[in-house]
Formats: structure tokens, C-alpha cells, sequence
């Protein structure tokens, strides 16, 4: 599909929650798209200033039947978040063949750095960038969905559990390393699911999917929408269950609900609401020694350990203003549950245990994001000032109970081993203003986080009497940062940004749960400070690209030193990134609705801890070389094919770099290649209702590829193997 020129966006989201056990939420929300040039809209204002008048800008939310390539990159302004001088970037899945079963090696295909550890059952979400951090359930990247964050707890528990379905995706926006100061403190970024909003062009309409492939995999998709000029609706169901190759308990099954509305007060003013349900029960089936992963990878080690999650979401949101001052504020309401089971005495690739810890989790989230940009003249320009505050209040009981001595398949233990209460309280205020001046912008930034975590034990069999924690901790943190961009014509430009962010303890690394554990008196947050420079730009209609020099500082990582936890040092990460595409039949014959298009995206990196016991060691999940490629080739409104090429060179899965006679994490180099179509079947009347069939096919690891991405304390986690896929999906 051709990009086309979208009147400009406007984001709208504020949600104000109502809360029972079931958390039923409104949220408002229409999402801006951004445009496809990095420089238009302030180019657009620019312009608009000049005669002294300013054009509407028209509200657009991009539905399900919207088939508009957006990027690949985010725009200086996008309702009340300034982008300008970040390192962003947009992943638009009407640009691919639909992707299935959430296969992000293929989403990140013109990402670089962002680099999916791949567990061999659809499950959870482990995801790392530029080698900063444990890829383990994506605990050091801000996740969020129509700008709200899904993690657990975003400093006390940083982890994710629930992603949403592909199928409900417009697109992804990622903005880099601290420049994601926007969103919060994590300091790899952050990951933004724009989700499809209601189609209002109609009173009602429907799709559903149907996908079977290998492993017993069966996944649906169906929505019902529709709407007025006033009012609209949006009600996706999503399922999804299937094996591993790995020979049992490596099952999955989830299913999501998401109910949308929304409604228009008038052109100024709108109101949405958002409910999502969610439950997911997937097994483990443990990992593989190096022997073993040679002669039978495909084997299970553990029969019985599972994880469970349930998750109920609301948000209710408003937004008022126009295209020089718009005021967005939200509210939610969460509540997750998350559950496992898990065979104690567990080693690398062995288990000795013959019990079964059962583990329970309850996270119940209050949250409020309220956001201004006003627009104001300065000299013979527009500038931009961006103001806003977050809080959030969490509050999380857990506790773990073991089963009797040979019962391995209870879901229920006889022994209380461990109780507590954990509550966290995170609040921020932050402030952006984008100065333009001719051809250069520049905009300073600030934000203020205060985090507080406390922990009360009430059982933890692992300490004496009298022993048991009772405390808490609280910090107050000032961050800051700078963007600056130089058009140089023909839709190119220079930027760069220098960048803080930190790392607080999470209640694991700031409250010592076993016995003999001690934490630091000096324990504090980690400080890491981004720098990047950076060409990007898209010259003609038919190519655009992205290069950049990064340098990443990260001082204070936690660790333990015997059995004290404490900051143990510190690492730099440096490196050079590329992403681009050329679209060669735009370019032989000019704008036609073939492409043939080729994009690559490649990461260098050079990372070691500098200071600390790890010193000269390689941080974990940090390759040298990171390499996607490949060729996408469509007919519009037809056809999709691509066939897509990953590479990463050998890499560490821990940070001590730990090979030994029984314990390996070296993660070997390792070349994937996937193959995925979207085919029209047809189109037509059905009852008197118009229709399309779409057929969906791939085959993933096209080659076979005999490979493993993820290492963990309990073996090596085998990737899948040659797998493939068929479905159809229907339009009314």
C-alpha cells in the first residue's frame, strides 16, 4: 500500500476509572498518526504562522479498514507529546504481510537493537535494546498501550505478562533510551501499542480470523464495530492455544476481550471508555543442559510447572482543545493476578526437588496521566510547551505456600513459607519546550520522579523470629534532558540528544527476602546517561533511512557480592545503528500500486562493564552484530509477500559471562529466515452484505535453523523449529 499524506492527528485518552472487582473503565481515545516526514509538521506550522493563520487540524483515529503506511518516523509534535531531536521510530503492520502468533523477530524487522528473547511456547514478552539489562519479561523497556503502561509495577516490579494481539495493532512506536523521558525513567525506552479505534463509517460491520498450524496451533481473531459522526464502538475477541515442539507441558492458552467506545461532544471535546479481560495459563517446560540440547532439545524437563495470569483493565479519558493548545488527561484502574507453580531444587538443565512452590501475585493499580501542549509565538515563529504530571498506586500482596513431599501435581501447597504486603507510590512531573528557529530546534526537557516501596512480612520461613522486614524506601530524582534537530532540506535532518535516566531497586533488590541476605546501606538507583547523534530522512518517495551513533553510561547496576546485594559497577554500551528501505520499482518506474521493497536494519554494539568485580566481562544479551534484511513485495489491496532474513551474533545470557563443565549461558550465533503472504481470496455480496476473504500463510524458520536465544538459571531455552501457518480471514 502507498503512503499517503494524513490530515494531522490528534491523540485522545483520558481515562478516569471506575473501580470494583471487575475494574470496568471508560477511556477516551482517538490516536494521532504521525505523519511521513520527520520535519512536516513543524514545517506545516511554520508555514500556517507565515499567513498569519493556522489550518484546522482534523481528528483521526486510524480503524482496522484504514490501510495508510505511517513513519518511520514519529513527527516533531503529536498531540500533546513533543518528539523532536528523539530517536524514534514507527513499525506500521500495514506495511507486512499480517503477522502471526505475535512473532516479534518478524514486528522488529526494520528495527534495530531491539532484540526478542524467544521462548519456544507463546507466552510471554522478553524483549532488551543495545544490550541494556535481562530481556526477561521486558523488564527494562516502558511498555505501554495507547499510552498507558501495562507493566506490573513500573519500579517494583518492572515486568510484563500480557501483550496485546497483533491483529488489534494499527502500529508500534518506539523512542529510544532515555529520550523516552516522556513516558518514565526506564532506560531503554519505550514501547507504545497504538491499537485500531472504532470504524464509524458504518453502523456495523464484523471480521473474523480463523489461523491453524503446526504444534496444534489454532488462533481467532473477530471484531464488531461501527458508529456515527457522534458515537462509536469496538469489540475485538481474542483466542489463541497451541504446543511447542517440546514434547509436554509446553501448552498455551489466552484469551483477551477489548470493548471500545467513544464519543464526540463536538469537534473540541471527546470522550472514550476501554474495558480489557484477560486470561492466559501457559506450562514450562524447563530448560536443557548443553548435553542434553544436543542430543534431545525437544525434551521437557519439568511435567508440571505452570504460570497463570488474570487481568481486568479500565480507563476512562477526555480531551479538549485544538491545534495550538490541547489538554489530554486519563485515568485507570487495573487488577492482575498472577499465579505459578513451580518443582522446587532446580538447577541448570536439572531438578532434584519434589515439591512444588505455589506462587501468587495481586497487583491493584490506581493510575492518573494528565498532559498540556500549548502552542505560542515567538519571534516570527510557533514554538511548543509540553507540561505534565503521573502518578500511580500499587498495591501488591504475595505469598507462596509448598505442596506436600511427592506432590507434583496439586495446585495448592499445605505449608505457608512466605507472606508480605508491598505497596509502591510513583509520582512525576515533567516539562518539554521545542524552540524553533529557521531550520534547527532545539528543546530542552525535565522531569521529577519521586518513587516510594515499602514491604511488610507477616511469614518467611527462611528468617528467624523477630527478623521479619517492616520498611521502606523513597527517592526523589530530577532528570533532564535535550533534543536538537537541523533540516537540511530535501526531508532530511540532523538530530541528536544527551539524555539521564535511572534504575530504582526493585522490592527484590531493596528488601532481602532470604535468610542470610543483607542490601547495601548504600544502595541507590542506577544512573544511566544516553548520548546520540543521528542522519535520517526520506529524500524521494521511494527510500528513507535512519543512522546514528549511540553511547550509553550505565553507573550503579546492581548485584550481589556473596550474599550482600549492592551497586557492582558500572558499563558502557556504545555502538552504530542503520535502518532504511528502498522501494526499487517506485524507483525504476515511479509511483505505482507494485512495490518491490527491500529494508534492512543493523545494529553494532560494543559493550563491557569499565568498573566494579565485572570488569572487562560482556553485559548479557549484548551482541556485536544485529542484523535484519529483507524483501517485501505487494500489489495494493492484493497481495503481500515477504521473506525476511535475522542474524545476531554469539552473545552472553548472563553478565558474569558463566561457561563451566555444567553451566553454560554463551548463546551461539544463529541466522533465521521467515516466510509470510496475505493473499485476496475475493470480495463480493453476502446476504446483500459486502465482503472480502483474505488468505494468510507462512512458514517461520524457513531454514530449519537448530538455535536457542534465551538462557535462564534452569537451562537453555530451546527456539522453535521449522513451523508453519494457514488461515482465512473474512470481512463484513
Amino acid at each position: 500500500m502507498k503512503r499517503k499524506q494524513l490530515p494531522f492527528p490528534l491523540h485522545f485518552l483520558l481515562p478516569i476509572s471506575l473501580a470494583s472487582h471487575w475494574t470496568i473503565s471508560l477511556s477516551a481515545q482517538a490516536v494521532e498518526s504521525p505523519s511521513t516526514n520527520p520535519r512536516s509538521q513543524a514545517s506545516a506550522v511554520a508555514e500556517a504562522h507565515a499567513a498569519q493563520e493556522i489550518d484546522a487540524v482534523v481528528v483521526t483515529a486510524e480503524s482496522s479498514n484504514d490501510r495508510v503506511i505511517q513513519g518511520p518516523f514519529l513527527p516533531d509534535v503529536v498531540g500533546t507529546t513533543i518528539y523532536a531531536g528523539k530517536k524514534t521510530s514507527v513499525i506500521d503492520f500495514d506495511a507486512m504481510p499480517q503477522i502471526q502468533t505475535d512473532n516479534y523477530r518478524q514486528a522488529f524487522a526494520n528495527t534495530p537493537g531491539l532484540l526478542t528473547s524467544e521462548l519456544s511456547n507463546s507466552s510471554l514478552l522478553s524483549l532488551s535494546y543495545r544490550g541494556i539489562g535481562d530481556p526477561h519479561e521486558t523488564q527494562n523497556i516502558m511498555v505501554l498501550k495507547d499510552g498507558i503502561p501495562f507493566v506490573l509495577d513500573p519500579l517494583g516490579y518492572s515486568t510484563v505478562y500480557f501483550a496485546p494481539p497483533f491483529e488489534s495493532m494499527d502500529r508500534l512506536e518506539f523512542v529510544s533510551g532515555g529520550a523516552a523521558l516522556l513516558y518514565g525513567s526506564q532506560p531503554s525506552g519505550a514501547l507504545n501499542y497504538i491499537t485500531h479505534q472504532p470504524d464509524r463509517s458504518k453502523p456495523f460491520q464484523a471480521s473474523t480470523q480463523q489461523i491453524f498450524g503446526s504444534n496444534n496451533l489454532y488462533s481467532t481473531f473477530s471484531t464488531i464495530e461501527g458508529g456515527n459522526k457522534t458515537f462509536g464502538y469496538l469489540l475485538n475477541l481474542d483466542h489463541r492455544q497451541g504446543d511447542s515442539f517440546r514434547t509436554q507441558n509446553s501448552d498455551f492458552e489466552l484469551t483477551g476481550v477489548e470493548l471500545k467506545l467513544c464519543y464526540d461532544i463536538d469537534e473540541k471535546h471527546r470522550f472514550t471508555a476501554n474495558f480489557d479481560s484477560y486470561d492466559s495459563d501457559h506450562g514450562e517446560p524447563g530448560g536443557r543442559s548443553m548435553i542434553d540440547y544436543a542430543n534431545q532439545r525437544d525434551q521437557n524437563l519439568l511435567d508440571h510447572d505452570r504460570l497463570r495470569l488474570e487481568r481486568m483493565f479500565g480507563s476512562i479519558g477526555y480531551e479538549v482543545g485544538d491545534d495550538t493548545a490541547r489538554w489530554i488527561t486519563r485515568i485507570w484502574t487495573s487488577e492482575v493476578e498472577r499465579y505459578s507453580k513451580r518443582q522446587t531444587g532446580q538447577g541448570f538443565g536439572t531438578v532434584t526437588g519434589n515439591q512444588l512452590d505455589i506462587n501468587q501475585h495481586t497487583y491493584q493499580t490506581l493510575g492518573l496521566d494528565s498532559r498540556l501542549r500549548y502552542d505560542y509565538d515567538l519571534g516570527d515563529q510557533t514554538q511548543s510547551i509540553s507540561v505534565g504530571t503521573t502518578f500511580m498506586d500499587i498495591h501488591s500482596p504475595i505469598f507462596t505456600d509448598r505442596t506436600a513431599a511427592g506432590d507434583l501435581r496439586s495446585d495448592h501447597g499445605v505449608a505457608h513459607r512466605f507472606d508480605a504486603i508491598r505497596e509502591s507510590q510513583y509520582g512525576a512531573l515533567f516539562a518539554e519546550n521545542l524552540f524553533r528557529y529557521d531550520r534547527f530546534t532545539i528543546t530542552p526537557a525535565i522531569r521529577l520522579e519521586y518513587n516510594q516501596q515499602s514491604m511488610e512480612e507477616r511469614i518467611n520461613v527462611a528468617k528467624a523470629p523477630g527478623s521479619l522486614i517492616d520498611d521502606n524506601r523513597s527517592q526523589l530524582v530530577p532528570l533532564g534532558g535535550l533534543g536538537m534537530t537541523f533540516e537540511l532540506g530535501h526531508e532530511t535532518e540532523f538530530y541528536g540528544n544527551i539524555s539521564t535516566s535511572y534504575k530504582p531497586p526493585t522490592y527484590n533488590d531493596a528488601f532481602p527476602l532470604s535468610g542470610g541476605d543483607t542490601i547495601s546501606e548504600n544502595l541507590d538507583a542506577g544512573e544511566v546517561r544516553n548520548y546520540e547523534v543521528g542522519y535520517r530522512g526520506e529524500p524521494v518517495s521511494w527510500a528513507n533511512f535512519d543512522a546514528s551513533l549511540f553511547y550509553i553510561d550505565y553507573d550503579g547496576r546492581f548485584g550481589r557480592v556473596g550474599s550482600n546485594f549492592q551497586n557492582v559497577g558500572r558499563s558502557v554500551n556504545q555502538g552504530f545503528s542503520l535502518s532504511g528501505q528502498i522501494d526499487f520499482y517506485d524507483m525504476l518506474h515511479g509511483e505505482s500500486p507494485f512495490s518491490v521493497i527491500w529494508y534492512t536494519s543493523y545494529q553494532l554494539l560494543d559493550a563491557a562493564f569499565a568498573e566494579g568485580p565485572l570488569d572487562g566481562k560482556t553485559p548479557q544479551y549484548a551482541p556485536d552484530h544485529m542484523l535484519r534484511t529483507g524483501l517485501i513485495l505487494q500489489q495494493e489491496q492484493q497481495w503481500k509477500v515477504a521473506a525476511m532474513l535475522t542474524h545476531l551474533s554469539s552473545h552472553w545470557g548472563d553478565d558474569a559471562n558463566t561457561v563451566s563443565p555444567s553451566v553454560n549461558w554463551h548463546i551461539p550465533s544463529y541466522v533465521v529466515m521467515d516466510l509470510t503472504s496475505e493473499i485476496k481470496l475475493g470480495s463480493g455480496q453476502v446476504g446483500g452484505i459486502e465482503s472480502e476473504w483474505w488468505m494468510l500463510c507462512g512458514i517461520n524458520n524457513l531454514l530449519d535453523e537448530n538455535y536457542y536465544s534465551r538462557v535462564r538459571s534452569n537451562g537453555i531455552d530451546p527456539a522453535n523449529d521449522r513451523n508453519c501457518y494457514i488461515g482465512l480471514r473474512a470481512q463484513f
